[in-house]
């Protein structure tokens, strides 16, 4: 299967940085909704954090060291 699309297996040290990086975006978007409207703005910025959220735990899967070995 091309890179690309492979369905990438985490270690326990990747489950706690995957933990990590949802933490991460999970309090940035709490203190959005501290200072911000709702508003179809703010609804493209939930989805842009969501889909950054995304991408970010898939760079940090495609490392080796967070994937389980089979």
């Amino acid at each position: 299967m091309h890179e690309h699309f492979a369905v990438h297996k985490l270690n326990r040290e990747g489950l706690e940085k995957a933990r990590q990086i949802a933490g991460s975006f999970d309090s940035l978007l709490s203190q959005l909704e501290q200072v911000c409207v709702e508003s179809r703005e703010f609804s493209l910025t939930k989805t842009k954090l969501e889909e950054a959220a995304f991408y970010a735990k898939k760079a940090m899967a495609i490392d080796l060291g967070n994937q389980e070995v089979e």
